[in-house]
């Protein structure tokens, strides 16, 4: 019988995290989008959930998430026990210093609880990313690897050291007295991000949830040439995936329109709008079909239906995968006339799937 790696004899309870974008709804105000992904962030808290990652992205009408640290803090004030953090930040776009001082404060407000999940891509058009470069702030994307190399010196206990030319040394911290620091993830879709996390003995992340390409190849990439750290001694990865849970499939359908024809502005290059209610999608899909030729791919990725069965496929994904945790982001549309602070269709996902994967 053939021996089967220890990542495909886990136990079967998976661990449930969420995503988050902050989408912003036609007719919602950036603040209302706001206030309902923190009431999602306390929903997720409550129903146990493992952690809570906001994103960065910019210059999009439809997602609020460009300031994860700012994100960060709110949640973390708003919950009790589920970890917080970045999903993530996109270091090219920032000084490897300031994310380490943000992270290391973040860890001061809610110790223990902090994530910092790093990405190597800009999070953006090419326009926003030569604004950010303006700043005089920003990281060399080609330095990459040097600088989650300083985030993680500067945040730990001895910090960095600064060694100057001329002879001499300069020690450099995050924060001063430090008690802990945030625990660092490493993101991507690529091979290169799964070898970079490999070769740093770091968690890794694949970001399944936008294309899904590749996924098999990087993680076995990242489990095989893992090389163990003090602080991750085995290798450690979860997925990402969207989800849209319903009490029937047409009533999941109909809240995950919205998304896939968001996604198919991206994919084709049309011009993007503020997320479309399930009204408006549902009119617009009727006489436009933007989103027919992603409808399959949505509903054979996506965990889209009842809560048996998007329950049952998430298991079948965790283990063909070999992962004990899903990080999923729930994309449910919202009819026009629910509140624009509270997240109906998101809070139905999590309550619905975390309930039935608890049975």
């Amino acid at each position: 019988m053939a021996v089967r790696e220890p990542w495909l004899t886990m136990a079967m309870s998976i661990s449930l995290s969420v995503l988050d974008l902050v989408p912003v709804r036609t007719g919602q105000t950036s603040a209302d989008a706001v206030a309902a992904s923190l009431a999602l962030a306390e929903r997720a808290d409550e129903l146990g959930f493992t952690r809570y990652w906001f994103a960065e992205h910019h210059n999009m009408p439809a997602v609020a998430s460009t300031t994860p640290p700012v994100l960060i803090a709110a949640a973390a004030a708003r919950t009790r026990r589920i970890r917080v953090g970045s999903g993530g930040v996109m270091l090219p776009n920032h000084s490897p210093l300031i994310v380490a001082e943000q992270f290391a404060a973040l860890e001061a407000i809610a110790p223990g609880r902090i994530d910092l999940g790093i990405g190597r891509a800009p999070g953006s058009d090419p326009v926003i990313t030569q604004l950010l470069h303006r700043s005089g702030t920003t990281s060399d994307v080609e330095r990459f690897p040097d600088h989650i190399r300083d985030i993680l010196a500067l945040t730990s206990d001895d910090g960095a050291t600064v060694q100057f030319s001329s002879g001499g040394t300069y020690t450099v911290r995050a924060t001063p007295a430090a008690t802990g620091t945030p625990e660092v993830w490493l993101l991507g879709s690529s091979d290169y991000s799964a070898q970079l996390a490999a070769a740093s003995g770091l968690p890794y992340v694949f970001a399944n949830h936008f294309s899904g390409e590749g996924l098999d190849r990087a993680l076995r990439l990242y489990r095989e040439q893992y090389r163990p750290s003090a602080a991750h001694p085995e290798p450690r990865t979860f997925v990402t995936a969207n989800a849209v849970v319903a009490p029937t499939a047409d009533q999941a359908w109909a809240r995950a329109l919205p998304q896939v024809r968001m996604m198919a502005r991206l994919r084709t290059g049309r011009p993007l709008v503020a997320l479309e209610t399930v009204e408006e999608a549902r009119d617009a899909e009727a006489s436009d079909g933007l989103a027919a030729p992603f409808a399959d791919w949505a509903r054979s990725s996506w965990f889209l239906g009842t809560p048996a069965d998007a329950a049952s496929a998430l298991r079948a994904f965790a283990a063909e995968h070999g992962v004990d945790e899903i990080m999923i982001s729930p994309v449910a549309g919202a009819f026009a006339a629910e509140p624009q602070d509270l997240p109906l269709g998101r809070v139905q996902t999590l309550e619905l799937l975390s309930a039935e994967l608890a049975a």
